[in-house]
């Protein structure tokens, strides 16, 4: 399933945003709705190039469906983020700890100067890969990424000083 969204930061630079972004002190004390907070698995910089590697417990109410998919397991998974801290650009990715290849995501980032703000853009696929319920669970679960995504750009305000749009 197609997913987009953007995020508004008022007075800030791109390069500030994405400072943070990849900075696991930072990342690690974000609070996000049914998740722990992460672990860091790895982090890595070199000059404008940053890496940022965070593993996830989702500990909200799961539905039944959800608890048969995973068959008692914990569900978790990684999540990466790939930032050019220079231009700006990167990549998301994230997928279930336990059987990657049946959930995941993948979106490109973009952080650009708009008249003296910052907009972050995700755009992206997320893949439910279950046979009849698939499409309904990518449904179901895509609302609380995306709110997640929200929630962390409010943190992200809150830490460099800036309101809330």
């Amino acid at each position: 399933m197609r997913f987009r969204s953007e995020q508004r930061f008022a007075g800030v630079t791109p390069r500030a945003v994405a400072e943070l972004l990849v900075d696991p002190a930072f990342e690690t004390t974000v609070d996000l709705p049914d998740l722990s907070r992460p672990t860091v698995v790895e982090h890595r910089a070199d000059g404008d190039t940053a890496f940022l590697k965070l593993r996830y417990e989702f500990v909200g109410h799961l539905d039944p469906i959800a608890q048969k998919l995973l068959g008692g397991r914990t569900l978790a998974w990684i999540q990466t983020l790939r930032l050019d801290l220079a231009a700006g650009t990167g990549r998301l990715s994230f997928a279930a700890e336990s059987d990657p290849k049946r959930l995941h995501g993948d979106a490109t980032v973009e952080l650009r100067a708009d008249g003296g703000d910052t907009v972050r853009t995700f755009d992206g696929e997320f893949v439910v890969k279950a046979p009849v319920i698939g499409g309904m669970a990518e449904r179901r679960i895509l609302p609380g990424l995306l709110r997640r995504l929200d929630v962390e750009a409010d943190a992200v305000r809150a830490r460099l000083g800036v309101p809330s749009t």
